[in-house]
């Protein structure tokens, strides 16, 4: 979905919601998507952050025309033109190549940006993807953006919602290995992550009330406890908690068979018990223009679908689509 840029820009309402970028891993495709998110007309006041070298480098690469032009705050977004709020990198960057060295700039940005929604400089923030392992062998504990983001803004129960057109998944459990799951999932867990989506959905997403679907975690949601009790004893008492709460919620059910369109059709999000449960149906429907959107922070922050692409860095061949959807999500969510 591309956006045009309407031509009232007198103030900072009509200019669009001031959005922070972030580049992501410099080795990656994250430089090249955000430059060619540059070259394109959005609604509002985007400002990324990066290396200015690495910019200018890697536009020359793709050979690219965009301006880069460093400023303090943000302004109305003009196609052709990247405004740069700079933050240099450690060494080097080579394209396709990981330097652990640089794991503590791609951390910065991320705290720049969400530093910066804290004091309402930025209505909210869209990420371009990191590579988990380089900065864990820098030495910096980090599972991913969810949790990161969440320590950072001091927010308890955060929830990952990826969205697709119409479908939205979001995730009980997020990167965890798949032995590790079982024990995690808690009727406190499930009834504090049901609350953050419906209240994610009403607030970035405008329905009234929310109907949110449920997914059981074992074969056939348990078979009536013949292949897990998880239902029975956890899953089935959390949703009867957020029914009384006023939550519109069903489940457990199958989750074979919760992503058929019969099923779909009266669900506004499905809850997924862990990652690959729920994220390879919604990428199938979507991947490369699916959102990642991260509920229950303070601020709005929204991602791509997918990772680093290092093979891709600086040939050209990287797709914008997603860092593109999840630019107008975030336009969208911040103007509502």
């Amino acid at each position: 979905m591309r956006r045009t840029s309407t031509s009232a820009t007198s103030g900072p309402q009509a200019a669009g919601p001031a959005l922070a970028v972030t580049s992501g891993e410099p080795a990656g495709v994250g430089p090249d998507l955000c430059l060619a998110l540059a070259a394109a007309d959005f609604p509002a006041r985007l400002v990324f952050l990066g290396d200015r070298t690495l910019f200018h480098e890697r536009a020359e690469e793709l050979r690219l025309s965009v301006s880069i032009v460093e400023v303090a705050e943000p302004a109305p977004h003009r196609a052709g033109v990247l405004q740069l709020l700079a933050e240099s990198t450690a060494t080097r960057v080579e394209a396709g190549r990981l330097d652990p060295a640089n794991a503590a700039y791609v951390v910065r940005l991320l705290d720049i940006a969400a530093d910066g929604c804290q004091r309402g400089l930025y209505a909210g923030m869209v990420t371009a993807p990191v590579q988990k392992s380089v900065i864990n062998d820098a030495g910096i504990p980090f599972t991913g953006h969810t949790e990161y983001l969440a320590s950072r803004t001091g927010a308890p129960h955060p929830v990952m919602l990826l969205v697709a057109g119409k479908l939205r998944v979001a995730l009980a459990t997020t990167h965890l290995p798949l032995a590790e799951v079982p024990a995690a999932i808690t009727t406190e867990r499930l009834l504090d992550t049901l609350s953050v989506l419906d209240a994610g959905l009403r607030r970035f997403f405008g329905f009234a009330r929310p109907r949110m679907m449920v997914c059981g975690l074992n074969p056939h949601a348990g078979e009536g406890g013949h292949l897990g009790r998880e239902e029975i004893d956890v899953i089935e008492p959390a949703l009867r908690q957020a029914l009384a709460r006023g939550l519109v919620v069903r489940g457990p059910l199958p989750a074979d068979t919760a992503f058929t369109p019969r099923a779909l059709a009266d669900a506004d999000a499905v809850l997924a018990m862990y990652h690959d449960q729920g994220l390879p149906v919604l990428k199938h429907a979507g991947f490369g223009g699916a959102v990642n959107v991260t509920l229950g922070l303070p601020i709005l922050r929204t991602s791509v679908d997918h990772g680093t692409a290092l093979d891709l860095a600086a040939t050209g061949r990287a797709d914008a689509g997603s860092l593109r959807a999840a630019v107008d999500l975030a336009i969208d969510c911040a103007n509502r």
